[in-house]
């Protein structure tokens, strides 16, 4: 978590997604109240998903920073170690000059032999990593 913001519950997710796309986009855009930068964690599945990709568009149309930390390789709350997943970035065009995001917008694979050295990793460089993406968003 981010400045103690937590990723929704999997109950919770599972409440606002019965309720429909209109009720997904009313609280994505309720996350990204008065925030300045989405990270977004990258597995091997963040490609795929449509509210991710849509998540992605709406920070970068509000003027957000955007940045991406890769999670392969890191052990979940099920000790589960995640495979490496396509850049969500090369996905979503900038603007009308058909330039991938991923061409503006980093997308961090953090180094480390192991969950351990790839989570102490994140913990040392997001914030970094978050700045930079806000000083990149700024000048595009």
């Amino acid at each position: 978590a981010i400045e103690g913001n937590k990723p929704a519950p999997d109950n919770k997710w599972e409440e606002i997604t019965s309720a429909g796309d209109s009720a997904i986009k009313k609280w994505i855009k309720d996350q990204m109240e008065y925030r300045s930068c989405t990270v977004v964690l990258v597995g091997n599945k963040t490609a795929d998903r449509k509210w991710i990709n849509y998540e992605i568009v709406e920070s970068w149309k509000a003027g957000m920073g955007v940045v991406g930390i890769r999670i392969h390789g890191l052990k979940n709350k099920d000790k589960y170690i995640s495979e490496k997943g396509d850049n969500p970035f090369d996905y979503i065009t900038y603007g009308d000059t058909g330039k991938k995001l991923s061409a503006i917008v980093e997308c961090y694979n953090p180094a480390g032999g192991n969950s351990k050295e790839r989570y102490d990793w994140i913990s040392k460089h997001l914030s970094n990593a978050v700045e930079e993406a806000i000083e990149i968003r700024r000048d595009n």
